[in-house]
């Protein structure tokens, strides 16, 4: 049984290579929050900024009972 106690220095922030995961449901972040910078990371920088400016124009919802997206 391993078992972890105490604080963890990992952060994700662009570019991160994610070895397991190659999909992600995520609902929109607010600006300069760690959760939108994991996003940026998952599906970099520029893609990110792009959907985010699609989500604006198109009137989405955003934080934690706004809408949400699915990252491919």
């Amino acid at each position: 049984l391993n078992t972890y106690d105490g604080w963890t220095n990992k952060f994700v922030f662009p570019p991160y290579d994610f070895s397991i995961a190659n999909a992600m449901v995520t609902n929109f972040h607010l600006p300069k929050s760690t959760l939108l910078m994991m996003v940026s990371a998952f599906m970099g920088h520029d893609l990110m900024k792009r959907a985010y400016k699609e989500a604006i124009i198109e009137g989405y919802k955003f934080y934690s009972y706004g809408d949400a997206m699915l990252i491919i």
